[in-house]
């Protein structure tokens, strides 16, 4: 049995174990990581949601944050600001009128920064 199976038969089940939360890969026993869940610089949440995308209790920690409405932080790949999930965190201050999709390298792999502009 995998541990994704596992982990899904566990939160169907009504209970989120604490074997669970171990196994997440933002849970290094030292709340070390807390800073880069909730920080607002671009490159933190590029590489919170990048740490997110190994970890083997993703959903189960998503629609958690969605059913609790969590106010702000990386949940699961997803940012929340204000209880919901925002798609792209822009900068602070007033955007350029063109500005183009950061490039950063996250353990050796190309992450795509895309910043939202809006207009007026």
């Amino acid at each position: 049995m995998s541990t994704n199976v596992l982990i899904d038969e566990e939160v169907i089940g009504g209970a989120v174990a604490t074997d669970v939360r171990s196994a997440a890969a933002c849970n290094d026993g030292t709340t070390t990581m807390v800073e880069l869940f909730f920080s607002e610089d671009l490159h933190d949440i590029a590489r919170a949601k990048h740490l997110c995308t190994t970890c083997p209790v993703r959903r189960p920690c998503l629609t958690s944050a969605l059913e609790r409405q969590e106010p702000c932080g990386v949940w699961g790949g997803e940012l929340f600001v204000n209880g919901r999930v925002l798609a792209h965190k822009r900068r602070r201050g007033r955007p350029p009128k063109h500005r183009p999709a950061e490039v950063m390298v996250i353990d050796g792999v190309d992450v795509v920064v895309v910043p939202e502009i809006r207009s007026a």
